[in-house]
């Protein structure tokens, strides 16, 4: 297969259509991460279908002092690998083709959940790539979008818009593609020297330290359940040892903290430690958040959450994060009939 790079909204649409055309939207400087992202679009296609790669750096999504000068553009090496991947089209506009009356006066707004954490951090970030992503959508008009789960906040806020304002869009979330070593893979990586990126490797430590005490705490959750629900039960489990491990297990649960702040704890006490290297990390944030506005939750929340990280490292600034799913802790386990025996 041959990619098509293309500079103009005008040559992509006069492409014959005969399927479904799937679009993975990049800055470039395009990595492992990315080339998932086209392969997803690829079996998403399928072969009869068209993956659009585009690459574009919106300069809207850049704030004062950011890296929109030095932002790696790379364009024979990710024509290459979007190749490699599977894309049909590269389609890299220059600013003049996506923005031809210079910056747009009339902007899409992020509201509320993009002033928080990311939105917090970078002044109207959000605002910026949802303009550049609803402009996109209408240029490059896909039946399909993929976007990477590492972008957690940016990945709900396209959704929200789409569901807004009613794009006739499918968004098609892929999970975050790490190095051997757990790092995530991201384009700004590069810029970190071996020391650096020794101690950027505490984002995903910390977000796998608070996923490890997130499984020990639902699985000391659901061993409590299991405490006897009836005399009868009780006396016949205690001559086998059991009882007391599920007293045991009852108490513990019952004496750890709220989920919710041992997650946070644990994970914090993974990036407090990676302060103090050299050179250190200078934490942003860490949040333990409802995907569906980003705000923080608290210890009775059920459902799906994400936990997430922001710091940086010299000055390089890196974002990851984990989805954890949190269950009912009053949910009650099994329960014997009353009066019936073992």
């Amino acid at each position: 297969m041959t990619t098509t790079l293309l500079r103009t909204s005008d040559e992509l649409h006069a492409r014959v259509r005969t399927g479904r055309r799937a679009v993975v939207m990049t800055m470039g400087a395009l990595h492992e991460g990315h080339a998932t992202l086209i392969r997803a679009a690829r079996a998403l296609a399928g072969g009869d279908g068209e993956v659009v790669v585009t690459v574009f750096v919106n300069p809207l999504q850049f704030g004062a002092g950011e890296d929109l000068d030095r932002y790696p553009r790379t364009l024979d090496a990710d024509l290459k690998l979007a190749e490699q991947a599977g894309a049909d089209v590269v389609f890299a506009p220059s600013v003049e083709e996506v923005y031809p009356g210079g910056e747009p006066q009339v902007r899409v707004t992020a509201g509320p959940m993009g002033e928080r954490l990311e939105g917090a951090s970078r002044p109207g970030h959000f605002d910026g790539m949802l303009t550049v992503v609803a402009k996109l959508l209408h240029l490059t008009r896909p039946d399909a979008a993929l976007y990477g789960q590492k972008d957690a906040q940016q990945l709900a806020l396209i959704r929200r818009m789409v569901r807004d304002l009613n794009f006739g869009v499918e968004i098609v979330a892929v999970p975050t593609v790490r190095e051997d070593d757990g790092l995530a893979l991201s384009s700004r990586n590069r810029y970190l020297s071996p020391r650096e990126r020794q101690t950027a490797l505490a984002l995903s430590q910390a977000l796998f330290a608070g996923r490890d005490r997130h499984a020990a705490q639902e699985a000391l959750r659901a061993r409590a359940r299991e405490v006897p629900s009836t005399r009868a039960r009780a006396e016949a489990l205690s001559a086998l040892g059991e009882s007391r491990a599920a007293a045991d297990a009852a108490a513990v649960a019952k004496a750890s903290p709220g989920a919710a702040d041992a997650v946070r704890a644990a994970a914090r006490l993974v990036l407090d430690e990676a302060a103090r290297l050299d050179p250190p990390l200078e934490l942003d944030y860490l949040a333990l958040v409802d995907p569906s506005d980003f705000t923080e939750i608290g210890d009775d929340f059920t459902g799906e959450a994400v936990l997430a990280v922001a710091a940086r490292v010299g000055a390089t600034r890196l974002i990851d994060n984990l989805p954890l799913t949190f269950q009912n802790p009053g949910a009650p386990g099994p329960r014997e009939p009353l009066g019936a025996a073992s």
